[in-house]
């Protein structure tokens, strides 16, 4: 499985976390200590953000990385790879 699919998951992951709390970007961003853009572009899956970054929302979440073994993609997610 591609790197990028892996933040593309993950970015998914974390904007439904978020929803599911009530929680608006611009919040989320406060109790992470983190910009809302920052979260914007975690959300979007965004390669350029740092592990520490992660840690910060995911820890704001109440949540923490777990590996897991890879499953196939959706034919959505290949999808979303090449746009």
């Amino acid at each position: 499985m591609g790197h990028s699919l892996i933040t593309v998951r993950l970015g998914a992951q974390i904007r439904q976390r978020r929803l599911n709390r009530g929680l608006t970007q611009a919040s989320l961003a406060a109790l992470a200590a983190v910009t809302r853009q920052k979260i914007i572009a975690i959300e979007k899956g965004d390669q350029s953000v740092s592990m520490l970054a992660y840690a910060r929302v995911l820890g704001a979440l109440d949540c923490e990385f777990t590996v897991v073994p890879a499953t196939m993609p959706t034919l959505e997610e290949i999808q979303g790879v090449f746009d």
